[in-house]
């Protein structure tokens, strides 16, 4: 009983941390940037933690490391120019899925503001790593639908868009948080309406 009330004494205080909550925000806008490409938003998060635009939560100042700036600037450049090769895009949905997950849950905890560990990794496994995954899965259909019709040959047109929109978002969510946050929001409900669509022509086949 007393951990419950621990539990719900933090989550009180996280939504009553005006620095929390824009931590949750940022994350979300983030993770919802990582399932369209993994590494853009990472990349985004360690430019703003080197120039100490956003704080980092505690653990995570490696982020912010220029070390860390030049893997996630080539880690990024080979993700979008990997996307790019015919076929190969498919491949990098099925791989890049897991580190979709794992990449949204790394972005909201560097993000969220002093909570208890507990709280911190719920929200980044459920919040960021959540949103991160169904984006990809979203984005990953999507690919399908446009390559079957199409060969493969209508590809480099999603691939731009998600290139696109990862780095939309990575930019609003260090700059606007709120705003990457509805569009996170809008984008999950476009997804899960088109996923609807799908499913319900399928069965109706």
């Amino acid at each position: 009983m007393e951990g419950w009330l621990n539990t719900l004494s933090n989550t009180m205080h996280l939504f009553a941390n005006a620095e929390s909550v824009f931590g949750i925000l940022i994350g979300v806008g983030l993770s919802a940037a990582a399932g369209f490409r993994v590494f853009i938003p990472l990349l985004g998060l360690s430019i703003a933690g080197y120039f100490q635009w956003l704080p980092l939560s505690e653990g995570f100042a490696w982020i912010a490391s220029w070390q860390a700036l030049v893997a996630f600037s080539v880690a990024a450049l080979l993700e979008i120019g990997a996307y790019y090769i015919p076929w190969l895009d498919h491949a990098l949905d099925v791989i890049l899925a897991p580190a979709a997950a794992i990449a949204g849950t790394v972005l909201t905890a560097s993000t969220v503001g002093d909570v208890s560990p507990f709280l911190k990794w719920s929200l980044a496994i459920v919040a960021g790593g959540g949103v991160s995954s169904l984006v990809h899965l979203g984005t990953s259909s999507i690919r399908a639908a446009v390559s079957l019709p199409t060969g493969g040959m209508g590809n480099p047109v999603v691939s731009s868009g998600e290139g696109l929109s990862a780095l939309l978002l990575t930019v609003l969510a260090v700059f606007i948080p709120i705003v990457a946050f509805a569009l996170a929001l809008w984008i999950l409900f476009r997804l899960f309406r088109r996923l609807q669509k799908r499913r319900a022509e399928t069965l109706a086949r």
